[in-house]
């Protein structure tokens, strides 16, 4: 199936945390409280894609209440934590959603992503993923984790379903 068919079907994105909506590093302060940096279009990208009436998740491994936070910010209430295997998961989620692989894009960077990658219609790899998140991705950003890539994901699907220009009109006219 071409990536523009793939596209088209899509009506939930799940996400990693670490290593694709940030850059994968994790940084202590003197206290012990773990930061995270996010990009800003990465969150302008989830509320268009919200715009469009679609929802967006988190699956992440670890726990961390900034994830929490960013996740409140953006209005993304289907966020997943401490989640070893990611795909009961995930197919949890698209249960509660009534939806099938095919309406769903998961976006990865390691190895713990590689079996939601593998069920869903539209499998995403950040530019900088691990070489076996790459190979078997039906897409690979240009941008690395943290840098964009999720916006870029959000852009290459609302363009295919040929939704974008009327999403972003009110900043272009």
């Amino acid at each position: 199936m071409k990536l523009e068919q793939r596209c088209e079907q899509v009506e939930l994105i799940l996400a990693d945390v670490d290593g694709v909506l940030t850059g994968g590093q994790i940084v202590f302060d003197n206290e012990g409280i773990e930061t995270k940096q996010f990009n800003i279009r990465d969150g302008l990208g989830i509320k268009l894609w919200q715009r469009a009436g679609y929802r967006f998740g988190l699956i992440t491994g670890r726990s961390s209440h900034i994830v929490k936070i960013r996740a409140a910010e953006l209005n993304v209430e289907l966020v997943r934590q401490t989640a070893e295997d990611k795909l009961p998961v995930a197919l949890e989620i698209l249960g509660s959603l009534n939806l099938e692989p095919p309406q769903v894009c998961y976006i990865g960077d390691d190895l713990p992503d590689l079996p939601v990658m593998r069920a869903v219609g539209l499998g995403v790899a950040v530019a900088d993923g691990c070489a076996e998140v790459r190979e078997a991705a039906h897409y690979v950003t240009s941008l690395g984790g943290g840098q964009g890539a999720v916006r870029e994901t959000i852009e290459l699907i609302l363009k295919a379903q040929r939704r974008w220009d009327d999403l972003i009109q009110k900043y272009t006219n």
